[in-house]
Order: structure tokens, then sequence, then C-alpha cells
């Protein structure tokens, strides 16, 4: 690879963090009690990553002492939480070159021109660039986005609507359920109808939100149907239905207003896979002491890196930029001992989140 000249409006930082979903924002707060100043950057206009481009109103349950709170709002607090520490964020933007230089210290660049020059580097790209998978039936592509969607953006826009929801996993029936619960549940976003549609009677999906859609369609509160989309039904260029072919071969027409087709996401790593990364089924590599990746000062926290035991749990994610905060420090400030210090009780921490001591009697 031919060695990127550095430039004189480099940007000169101790961390650059690529991604700014949720393991990328708590990235900068554990940089941050370390006194280790950090640019973040997202190919996305927006912080939050998939919290927000692809569930942003969907419950999460199991962040600690939060019992429940949307991705947004995951956000938000996340967003609030880092202010001491003023990370400078680079949005809209995709890293397309990390190099190393001879001084240990990082070149990287990105598709809008912007070059930094770090001390370390920490990838938080989820599974990287991600695209939603579509559905792939002749003529569908006029409709995305207005009748056929692949997210959901805005829960108000489906109230009152008939909905065909397609897909088999998690995200298929939590909406479901969501657009089955109407003000009474203290959910204002009530569908018209439903009618849930999966290729086989087999979910992989959390098993009481399955039998909770089954009770649901014997209260004729919805309906589900086995089979696949393979054709599309309009008048006067407005969807009006999709075509759906049954195990027995039949094809019928199902009638609706908006369909939601969730079928995963298509993760790309994209330029990160030209990085030099030792990589195992498209994921990061790292150890589990400081979640190093194969180069020395570039690290990988959350869900695009993979170690003995992995989890893909926003818990874990936390839990991995602690320790790859403290990796990074040597390399930020080589010739200082960094110490574990409480927040609780540290008059410097304190100081560093802009907060008053406590007095104990």
């Amino acid at each position: 690879m031919q060695a990127v000249q550095t430039r004189p409006d480099a940007i000169e930082t101790d961390a650059v963090i690529v991604g700014a979903g949720p393991v990328g924002l708590f990235q900068v707060f554990e940089l941050g009690l370390l006194e280790i100043n950090a640019h973040i950057i997202d190919s996305l206009a927006y912080p939050g990553g998939q919290c927000i481009e692809l569930y942003p109103d969907k419950p999460i349950y199991d962040i600690p002492a939060v019992p429940v709170c949307t991705g947004k709002e995951l956000t938000d607090n996340l967003l609030r939480q880092i202010e001491p520490f003023g990370a400078t964020f680079h949005l809209g933007q995709e890293v397309t070159v990390v190099q190393k230089l001879e001084d240990g210290r990082f070149v990287v660049e990105t598709n809008k021109g912007t070059q930094l020059l770090t001390k370390t580097v920490f990838i938080a790209g989820g599974v990287g660039s991600f695209q939603p998978r579509t559905l792939k039936v002749e003529g569908i592509e006029k409709y995305e986005g207005e009748q056929v969607h692949y997210r959901v953006k805005s829960p108000a826009q489906f109230a009152g609507k008939n909905l065909l929801i397609i897909g088999g996993g998690d995200s298929a029936l939590d909406w479901a359920l969501n657009f089955c619960a109407g003000h009474a549940d203290g959910n204002p976003h009530k569908a018209e109808s439903i009618i849930l549609v999966h290729r086989r009677d087999g979910f992989k999906a959390a098993p009481a939100s399955v039998a909770r859609m089954h009770e649901l369609c014997e209260a004729q509160e919805m309906q589900f149907i086995v089979g696949q989309a393979t054709g599309i039904d309009e008048r006067d260029g407005v969807l009006t239905g999709l075509k759906i072919t049954g195990n027995d071969g039949i094809t019928r027409v199902v009638p609706c207003d908006q369909v939601l087709a969730f079928f995963g996401l298509s993760p790309k790593l994209g330029p990160i896979a030209e990085w030099g990364l030792a990589l195992e089924r498209k994921q990061i590599v790292v150890d589990t002491e400081k979640f190093e990746t194969s180069v020395p000062g570039i690290f990988a926290v959350g869900d695009v890196n993979t170690y003995p035991g992995k989890k893909k749990l926003i818990l874990s994610g936390f839990h991995e930029t602690a320790l790859a905060a403290f990796g990074a420090a040597p390399y930020v400030f080589p010739d200082k001992r960094v110490h574990l210090q409480y927040t609780t009780t540290s008059p410097k921490l304190h100081k560093v989140l802009g907060v008053e001591s406590p007095v104990f009697d």
C-alpha cells in the first residue's frame, strides 16, 4: 500500500473512534475518564448506530439500572453522559484509510477528505456498514420508503393502517405485537389490522413473543400466514397488496396499506477488511485483556469483534470499552502509570466530569 502523506491541516488527537453507536459513544466516556481526547467518525448523519437507524422506538430491557428504554432514549442519555469530554463528531463520513506511521501514530482519512493523526484507533462499527436485506419481488422498488419499509422510524405512520409484516425474527414479532397494542396498553400506534407472514411455522424469536402472537391470532386480533411474497398487487400507482405463495403452492393476494419486511442485516466490513487486521468470519479478532486487534494500537469493541465466548450484547460492548481504554492508555501516556479510580470517590474524576465531590459523614 502506498504511504499516505500527512497534511498540514491534519487533526491531531489521542484517539479516533470509528462508529457512533451506543458502544462507540460509551467508549468516549471511558476514554474521557482517563483524560484521553477522542474524535468519533460515523457513516450515518447522526449518532446512535443501529439503535437509531433500525429501532429508535423499540424497547430495550437489558441496560443495567434502566428497566426499559428505547434506542433513541439510550442514545440521548449516552450523548448527555459524554458531554463533559467534548468529543468531536465527524458524521456522514466513512473511514477509507487507516495507516500506521513510523512514529507509531496512525493516519486516518475519510471519504470527505478529513485527515486525523491519532495515537490509537477504536473500531466500534457494529456489524460494519450494514443494509437491511430487501424483498426480492419484481416491481417492489418503487414503493420502498412510501409503502414498503425495512425499518420503523416513525411508528405513528402505521397507526390505523392495514399492516403486512414479513419475517420470523425478533424484529418482526416485536413490531407485530407492538402494533397490536392499543390505547389501553399505553400505545397510540395501534394498527387497523395486522397480518404476519413467515416462510415456515418456526420462528427465530423469543418464545414468549411467539406464544403471545399465537394468543392474539386465536383472539382474532391478528393473523399469521405461512408463505412467501412472490408478487405485488397494485392499482393506479398504489400498492394494494402482496401475492403470497403458501406451502401448498397456492398464491393468494393479501391486501394491505403498508408492508414491513424484516429479513435482518447484510453486514459488510467495507474498508475495515483492508486494514490488515486479523479477521475471523468477517469479524475482528481481539484479545480479552485489552480488546486489542492484531495491530498494536488498534482496538475493536462491540459487535464488530470476536473472541471465545463472545456475546453480541450492548452490555458486553460497554464492558469491552472500559478494558480497551485502559489498554490504550500506555500509547497515549507512555511515561505515566494510569491507576483505576472510582467515579463515586475520586476528586480527580469529579473534576473531569464537572461535578462537585460529595461530602460523606
